[in-house]
């Protein structure tokens, strides 16, 4: 649903409200309003907790462990619905005996009830639990303190972000596929070890602060000053999962719609002409998360990783990670995923493009990986 203004000669249109889920399916945990951002838009403080430290994240033994969690959890299932059906099987055998397993103490007549579903029984005891949004009153800055007593400070991502924006805004909140590709990172953490990392959209920077746990040095990139500021600030709250030594994550301005880094050394997110040739000289690695919602900034997208990567001295690779998201079309009449699929032309056509400097393959990740944070892995994904 689009508003137009009555003014039809200059038309201004405003795009509906767009909500991450991700921040509500979190096990017991509050969501506190700290503060405005410029845009007036209310800013909450969550905390994310790792599934398994990140300092052991390379551990055969804790993969094992958590993977004997999970099946533990299915069999807990498993046993409690196999109880209520031999609960059934018992009522009814009672039943068939007499009138008198049917009645209560009273003489009232007890209703057999049928046995709680698997479905059910998951929903009630295996699935997480939904949590709302509460506003941190002045002068109870001390809220978080029996979550912080709860877990290792090493155990906890710290993110400020909104929760929900306009579509220009979505880069304010958290969304799935960028927890996909932190799962990933702290999977492959080996491969990312002392890299220098380029994040394209990096939006609220939990990727990037992840990536900054292996990796040497991260340059995270978005446009925007208030979401910049954003993401700096949860940079410097997340400090405590970084090495000392290693582990710098960089917020920097990179427009997708220009040819050029913004190098005014008046801008505040700006590079300068030795960061612009640390990145040419040593990044090895380029990742996006859920950036592909729009077909003219997938465009964009597209050109600057061309541009990029044309001019960086190493062989370099890029992981995507993306949501498809459908949506029913007037224009079809039917349920489509066109994002996606103009996601995956351009691909196709980066892969066909001919170059004698540079060859660009694709390739899928099964994603069979461990999950190292709390969130609905979908078949979306």
């Amino acid at each position: 649903m689009v508003d137009v203004t009555e003014k039809m000669d200059n038309p201004t249109f405003r795009s509906d409200t767009v909500l991450s889920d991700v921040h509500l399916h979190r096990p017991k945990k509050r969501h506190l309003m700290v503060r405005l951002n410029a845009a007036g838009q209310p800013v909450f403080l969550s905390y994310f907790k790792l599934l398994r430290n990140t300092e052991d994240s390379a551990s055969n033994e804790h993969v094992r462990e958590a993977t004997t969690e999970r099946e533990h959890q299915n069999r807990n299932g498993d046993e409690l619905c196999d109880k209520d059906g031999n609960n059934l099987k018992k009522e009814r055998k009672l039943s068939s005996e007499g009138i008198e397993a049917l009645l209560d103490d009273d003489g009232d007549l007890e209703v057999v009830r049928r046995p709680q579903s698997a479905s059910d029984l998951e929903a009630e005891d295996l699935l997480r639990d939904r949590v709302y949004p509460v506003i941190l009153m002045k002068g109870k800055e001390d809220a978080f303190e029996d979550e912080e007593e709860e877990c290792s400070c090493r155990d906890v991502v710290k993110i400020e972000h909104t929760m929900a924006t306009p579509l220009e805004d979505v880069g304010k909140q958290v969304w799935r596929a960028a927890f996909l590709l932190a799962d990933y990172i702290l999977f492959k953490w080996d491969t990312f070890r002392c890299c220098s990392v380029l994040e394209l959209g990096g939006g609220t920077g939990i990727t990037s602060i992840i990536m900054g746990t292996v990796a040497k040095r991260v340059y995270c990139t978005d446009v925007g000053e208030d979401l910049l500021a954003m993401c700096e600030q949860n940079v410097a709250l997340n400090k405590h999962l970084m090495e000392p030594g290693r582990g710098e994550v960089k917020v920097k301005e990179l427009d997708w719609l220009k040819d050029e880094f913004c190098t005014d050394p008046g801008a505040p997110y700006s590079w300068s002409e030795e960061e612009i040739a640390d990145l040419h000289d040593h990044c090895t690695v380029i990742m996006a998360a859920d950036v592909f919602y729009d077909d003219d900034l997938t465009d964009a997208l597209f050109r600057t990783l061309y541009r990029i990567t044309h001019n960086l001295r190493n062989s370099c690779t890029v992981y995507l990670a993306l949501e498809k998201r459908l949506n029913f079309t007037l224009r079809h009449m039917d349920v489509t995923c066109e994002a996606y699929s103009h996601f995956r032309n351009t691909l196709q056509d980066l892969e066909n493009f001919q170059d004698r400097k540079i060859k660009y393959t694709a390739e899928p990740i099964k994603l069979d990986f461990c999950q190292f944070l709390v969130y609905e892995r979908i078949e979306q994904l």
